[in-house]
């Protein structure tokens, strides 16, 4: 019976190492709530002058497409904002507008009944 012992005991998992800083950092990061990169990407967009493309990409770590959908995805159908781009000499700048488009557009129509 000192085999069998012998081999369960070498079986047995090492401890578990303590975290690395880097693993501490990311987690603190986490915590904060503001540093995701859906949060770092939002506050990109409200900024005055915006973002472009490539520097959401370099924040995130995202690729371009990835990017993209989260324009179209998240901040125009989900969090519905009025999402505006305008293209510049240095490419195309996003940035939410202060008024939600659907906002701007009910406040022009108006419905009238015909009169019988």
């Amino acid at each position: 019976m000192a085999k069998s012992q012998a081999k369960s005991r070498s079986r047995l998992k090492p401890p578990k190492a303590r975290r690395s800083s880097k693993q501490a950092t990311l987690q603190a990061r986490r915590s904060r709530g503001a540093a995701t990169k859906h949060a770092r990407v939002l506050a990109m967009l409200r900024s005055k002058g915006g973002a472009t493309i490539a520097s959401m990409v370099r924040a995130t770590g995202w690729q371009q497409h990835s990017v993209r959908g989260f324009l179209a995805g998240v901040v125009r159908k989900k969090l519905g904002l009025n999402l505006v781009s305008e293209k510049t000499k240095s490419g195309r700048i996003y940035r939410v507008a202060d008024t939600k488009p659907h906002q701007a557009a009910s406040s022009q129509v108006t419905t009238e009944l015909p009169h019988a």
